[in-house]
């Protein structure tokens, strides 16, 4: 081929790639930083202010934005490409997580070959999503100091953030713990110097928060990564070691009591937090942590969130659970029945437009499948026939004639998508 051809040919395939580029134009990052002034810390996004009011999880993203939410927190990036383009959608951030092996799960920080690998395997994520515009900031990690023994772990998140510095100038770094320690802090202020803000997990430890990263050495940015009900391991247990779980009611009043008293007074250190869980699992049950059901319904927590992020309560509000008994007694007194005999329930739940009621009962073995560091756990299977059909709040549960652990589950729907949960564990025995 002549030159003059080739020259032709070269030009037009510029042309082509110019348009396709004008078609697909590449993503432009936007710049965030971490500003100290006067004592106070404060993320900036694109040189403004920006306080996070986030959901951890990334179901429903239409409905963080449309509750006054602006940030979503994921703890990997097995469904990055959906979850920043549904953020970018709508106008959301994304806290995008980098999973780090968990030396819980096995791994070997002593390994450099492995560690090396590892830290290969995060630069392409790094690279792969480092210039979309969602993205707020990196989560190395998640709770690696929860039953770890080796040091080492924080060196391997010191190399991770310092390659995301120099491959990224664009975002912050951090690394979440479970709960904040003084062992864990020292770690990170003498091995992670990239690290730029602590990012704490924590739920009835919410309340004092504050105090405790004080009393730590910290004393730079943080966030809050997960806050929500209180933990399974926090709160009452039954004889028989039964975790007891709050109502939706008595969780929306820890919701919006411990955020109003650590996140919301503590804004010199704190950039924000991410309420968890925007979505539904099955952790100790299938309500635990979940802000909705199953098929997507809204408790009072989702009326506190609301509240908390924009000064307004939603127009039509969750029904409110006041009273919960099997055999009048409450879960924490410790239930015992005997099989297959019959037991009086009563249920005391509001609504407070007085919308009518519909009433779901469900009865489940107690979990066997426990697990730790929200690892997924298996759904008990329902058994049926324990109430009558069409029960309402107050009823008759027929105890199963198999003796051992059980939880009656009530479900109170307003008709408009809210709805009104609690449970009872309760041991039958001869």
């Amino acid at each position: 081929m002549s030159y003059p051809f080739l020259r032709a040919g070269l030009a037009l395939a510029a042309l082509a790639l110019a348009t396709q580029a004008n078609a697909n134009p590449p993503a432009t990052p936007i710049k965030v930083t971490v500003r100290q002034a006067n004592g106070k810390y404060e993320l900036l996004r694109g040189g403004q202010p920006y306080f996070v009011k986030g959901a951890g999880g990334s179901q429903y993203p239409e409905r963080i934005v449309a509750y006054g939410g602006n940030s979503i927190r994921t703890w990997g990036t097995g469904d990055a490409p959906n979850v920043l383009a549904e953020a970018n959608k709508n106008h959301l951030t994304v806290m995008l997580g980098l999973d780090v092996a968990r030396e819980r799960h096995g791994f070997d920080y002593n390994d450099a070959a492995a560690v090396a690998a590892q830290l290969q395997k995060i630069k392409g994520e790094v690279l792969k999503y480092k210039d979309d515009p969602a993205v707020l900031l990196w989560g190395i990690g998640n709770e690696l100091n929860l039953d770890y023994t080796n040091p080492k772990v924080w060196d391997a998140v010191n190399d991770i953030a310092r390659m995301i510095h120099e491959i990224d100038p664009n975002h912050p770094t951090s690394t979440v713990l479970a709960g904040v320690g003084k062992k864990e802090v020292e770690y990170i202020k003498a091995r992670c110097p990239a690290v730029d803000i602590l990012s704490i997990n924590t739920y009835a430890g919410l309340a004092t928060l504050p105090q405790q990263v004080r009393d730590t050495g910290w004393t730079g940015p943080y966030l809050v990564t997960e806050w929500g009900p209180t933990g399974h391991w926090e709160g009452p247990q039954t004889p028989w070691k039964a975790s007891v779980e709050e109502t939706s009611s008595q969780k929306a009043a820890v919701y919006k009591s411990r955020y109003e008293t650590s996140i919301e007074k503590d804004r010199a250190h704190c950039l924000g937090s991410y309420v968890f869980l925007w979505g539904q699992k099955q952790e100790r049950t299938p309500t635990w942590y979940g802000l909705f059901t199953e098929d997507g319904q809204e408790t009072e927590v989702m009326d506190v969130i609301q509240y908390l992020w924009t000064g307004h309560y939603p127009q039509n509000r969750a029904p409110h659970i006041s009273v919960l008994t099997l055999d009048g007694k409450a879960a924490t007194a410790g239930v015992y029945l005997k099989p297959g005999q019959p037991y009086p329930i009563q249920a005391a739940v509001a609504d407070p437009e007085k919308d009518p009621l519909t009433y779901q009962w469900e009865l489940l073995p107690e979990s066997t499948d426990l697990k730790q560091g929200g690892d997924r756990e298996s759904r008990p299977t329902p058994l049926a026939g324990a109430l009558p059909a069409g029960a309402t709040g107050q009823t008759t549960l027929t105890a199963p004639s198999q003796p051992g652990a059980y939880r009656l589950f009530i479900y109170a729907h307003d008709g408009h998508g809210n709805v009104a949960t609690g449970n009872v564990p309760f041991l039958v025995q001869n």
